[in-house]
């Protein structure tokens, strides 16, 4: 039995204001909050809210045969809880229904997988605890920011315990083989990967209304016919969107909701089903395996990692950036913390793509890819002086974590002492309890 599996990704970053270089050490707050929340509150209304509340009808329309699943960025949902948190109310209803998987992430929608790997555990174990914390599951299922995925990668995965990645469906990967099967990586044969289906995720994404397209319109008996018309072995169609092409990329008037609310129908009476992905993994087995020994990702033609490092500006802040990971893991400042959460967003470095924005454009804050790798770099350099002020350069790695080491050991002796300082003033025995009337009576005597 043909099956889809829907996923789609929401994340949205802090994005920056405009910081001067005579800001550094005298701001250290680097955050446009109006930008901030006026986007997210319009993304929320135009295609979360509406979109949730269409899931949530679908799965009970189709009594849990329709099935989706969520890649939502830790940083996505701290905006969501602060500003729309009807939104997050939206996707817990929709957990509870069993009928939607909570993927694995990074925290920060960061490139920590490519540059240091002890932070991007970090990240993803952050992630997977915010996720329980919310949602009452622990992902099981691995989708990296932008789908980004190798070889070494997949050890890194496979070492914190996940068996499923989902990763892209490019053709420079697969060769002759289709998208349509289950897949295991080379590097760790036991680790299983779901490809996403470039074709049908793309025509929903960016083709749907397109009036140039030689297959406009797109309609829902047209996309299930397509999938039911595949070869018979070909049983999963892994269909990867951003949830913003619902209602946002893709405005409420093209139809897209109308279009989403119909497949169900059409891909049901032809016997085609829906899954999650660790539902996937627990039903079809692997036909083969992949190898894959450099990045790449879902973006662009290339379907490579250039989008965040394809020129010298990107690779220069990026270097810059996780030189410090070392010393910013010492600190125990919130502050310093939670902003090297939100300076890692791979947007920023998107942002400086020379590639993609060589001039103004719609999906980015600056005027060019030096506008943002400045104003990027301002910030990053008054956050460098910060951590360096706690942890200066002149002390070696070594020395640091031998004091954090003394630190942490004292911390703890002091925890057994007060322990035992406790149960020794202790009185065995019940209290004695002294009438009300009695205490009165001495309290006033």
């Amino acid at each position: 039995m043909k099956t889809i599996c829907f996923y789609f990704q929401v994340h949205q970053p802090f994005r920056l204001k405009r910081y001067r270089f005579f800001d550094i050490g005298s701001d250290h707050y680097y955050y446009d909050d109006f930008s901030n929340e006026d986007i997210i509150r319009g993304i929320a209304n135009r295609s979360y809210l509406p979109a949730n509340a269409i899931l949530l009808d679908l799965i009970k329309e189709y009594q849990g045969k329709f099935k989706v699943a969520f890649s939502i960025s830790g940083i996505a949902l701290e905006q969501l809880e602060i500003y729309v948190p009807e939104a997050i109310d939206g996707f817990k209803e929709l957990a509870k229904t069993g009928c939607v998987e909570f993927l694995a992430e990074t925290y920060n929608h960061s490139l920590a997988s490519l540059e240091d790997p002890e932070e991007f555990q970090n990240q993803v174990r952050k992630h997977s605890e915010k996720i329980q914390l919310l949602f009452g599951q622990m992902p099981q299922v691995f989708r990296n920011t932008e789908l980004i995925y190798s070889d070494e990668i997949a050890e890194l995965v496979y070492a914190m315990g996940y068996r499923t990645v989902m990763a892209e469906g490019a053709k420079h990967v697969l060769g002759w083989k289709s998208p349509n099967y289950l897949y295991t990586s080379a590097a760790c044969p036991k680790l299983r990967l779901l490809m996403r289906n470039m074709k049908y995720s793309d025509d929903i994404s960016f083709r749907f209304s397109n009036y140039d397209w030689n297959e406009y319109p797109l309609v829902s008996d047209k996309l299930v016919n397509w999938i039911a018309s595949a070869p018979e072995s070909e049983q999963l169609f892994n269909i990867g969107l951003n949830y913003e092409v619902l209602g946002s990329l893709q405005p409420a008037e093209t139809g897209i909701f109308e279009f989403f609310k119909a497949i169900p129908r059409f891909a049901l009476a032809k016997g085609i089903g829906f899954s999650t992905p660790s539902e996937v993994t627990n039903v079809l087995k692997p036909v083969g395996e992949l190898v894959v020994p450099y990045p790449y990702s879902w973006t662009g033609e290339e379907k490579d990692i250039s989008s965040w490092t394809g020129n010298v500006l990107q690779r220069e802040a990026i270097s810059k950036l996780y030189e410090i990971g070392e010393r910013v893991r010492l600190t125990r400042d919130r502050r310093i913390l939670q902003d090297w959460d939100y300076l890692q967003a791979s947007d920023h470095f998107n942002f400086m793509s020379t590639k993609l924005f060589p001039g103004p454009s719609v999906y980015s804050p600056y005027e060019n890819a030096y506008d943002a790798f400045n104003n990027y770099m301002n910030i990053l350099s008054d956050f460098i002086n910060r951590v360096q002020s706690q942890f200066p350069t002149t002390i070696e790695n070594e020395e640091l974590n031998a004091l954090l080491t003394t630190i942490l050991n004292q911390e703890e002796e002091i925890k057994m002492l007060k322990k035992e300082l406790e149960s020794k003033t202790k009185k065995p025995g019940k209290k004695r309890e002294i009438p009300l009337n009695k205490l009165n009576e001495k309290h006033y005597a």
